[in-house]
């Protein structure tokens, strides 16, 4: 049992000043104001006086961290996992690019596996970026391994075998069988790395997608008479759109159009890290590529960009800058949004029957003490 007193708690419907929050057994027991609760001896209590309590954060396009690479060494995915709660994120998915189906065999045997005694965010399934994308729109993949969407390819690709999300091109030969056969399963399909038109994107929704890998990047540019892919996405109610707010991939004047359009119900931030996250600049790994990294990018030989340095905190303060939005209105892109899209109503969200997976910030926002099912994991030193 845990009880964290005197925290500026956000809920989904209100921010609680002077609250309190109980968790028994890994959940949410109690939120109160702090005044209305009462403390056992010998009962752990964090006095959280100034600081921002909000459900842990959650990212959907994670590569790699501290020098590691999912794709090219899939079991990374725990050391990474142990490293991402001081980012304040305490659940993700893995995310492969596109290489050989041995790859994605290898990743998910890798999170079936967790170490002995792990401590870290929660791995919920892998995102399976490729290998059924565009050769015209295939940014950092390896276009030597990019294959059409078949149903034998894709067998075993499902959330009890370890795959949560899959991004595909849905003007490819084949792929709309795929993606129904995906929707069934309960795997959420993307639509992303394609050249599709307004009407095969249409085409796309209709058969079960519901999400948009990483919106402008990888896609036509909109355009006034043929939206393509990136017009449908912002056009669809039913799809969920995914945005890498690190003001590189995206302008941050656009990133603040895309809120006026859609607020905060329909967007989530990504982070699309990869493997130079909490790392200097220097040479590093994304799948089977060699990536350049400086100081604010990541970026092939040929000067295409290739994943991001981003931390899934950094966005959410980087989207209030650029909207003028408050942490309540981001916090819902990084929580309540992708374990909504997730169908994981148990997280990201403050009330009573929740995981306990919290996080608390500083005024300034910046991650002070992580916990993960009611397990503090991360305290800022």
């Amino acid at each position: 049992m845990i009880y964290i007193q005197h925290a500026t708690v956000y809920r989904p419907d209100a921010v609680m000043a002077d609250g309190a929050v109980v968790v028994v057994d890994g959940r949410i027991h109690t939120i109160a104001p702090s005044s209305q609760i009462d403390v056992p001896e010998n009962v752990r209590c964090i006095d959280a006086t100034g600081l921002h309590l909000v459900p842990g954060f959650i990212d959907l396009q994670l590569n790699g961290a501290i020098g590691l690479d999912f794709t090219s060494a899939p079991g990374s995915i725990w050391p990474v996992a142990e490293f991402l709660p001081q980012t304040g994120v305490t659940s993700f998915l893995p995310t492969i690019i596109t290489a050989p189906l041995t790859a994605v065999a290898a990743a998910q045997q890798a999170i079936s596996q967790p170490p002995a005694n792990f401590v870290g965010a929660t791995p919920l399934g892998l995102h399976l970026e490729g290998p059924f994308l565009h050769p015209d729109k295939k940014g950092a993949h390896n276009p030597a391994h990019l294959q059409r969407p078949t149903a034998e390819k894709v067998a075993r690709w499902s959330p009890e075998h370890g795959v949560r999300l899959v991004t595909l091109a849905p003007e490819l030969d084949g792929a709309l069988e795929v993606v129904q056969l995906l929707h069934k399963r309960g795997v959420v399909v993307s639509a992303g790395h394609s050249t599709a038109t307004l009407a095969q994107a249409t085409a796309g929704f209709d058969a079960g997608i519901c999400y948009g890998t990483h919106l402008f990047n990888a896609m036509p540019p909109l355009h006034h008479r043929e939206p393509g892919l990136a017009g449908a996405i912002l056009a669809d109610e039913r799809v969920t759109i995914g945005l890498i707010a690190d003001g590189e991939h995206v302008q941050p004047e656009l990133v603040n159009l895309v809120w006026r359009l859609v607020g905060n119900g329909r967007l989530t931030l990504v982070t699309d890290a990869m493997a130079a996250l909490g790392m200097p600049p220097g040479r590093y790994a994304l799948g089977d590529h060699e990536v350049i990294v400086d100081q604010t990018t990541a970026r092939l030989a040929s000067g295409t960009l290739a994943g991001s340095l981003l931390r899934l905190d950094t966005a959410v303060r980087n989207l209030m800058h650029f909207t003028g939005g408050t942490l309540a209105d981001a916090l819902p892109t990084v929580t309540r949004t992708p374990a909504d899209l997730l169908g994981l109503p148990h997280k990201g969200r403050l009330v009573p029957g929740s995981d306990a997976d919290l996080v608390l910030l500083t005024p300034d926002l910046e991650v002070h003490t992580t916990f993960v099912g009611g397990r503090m994991v991360y305290q800022k030193e």
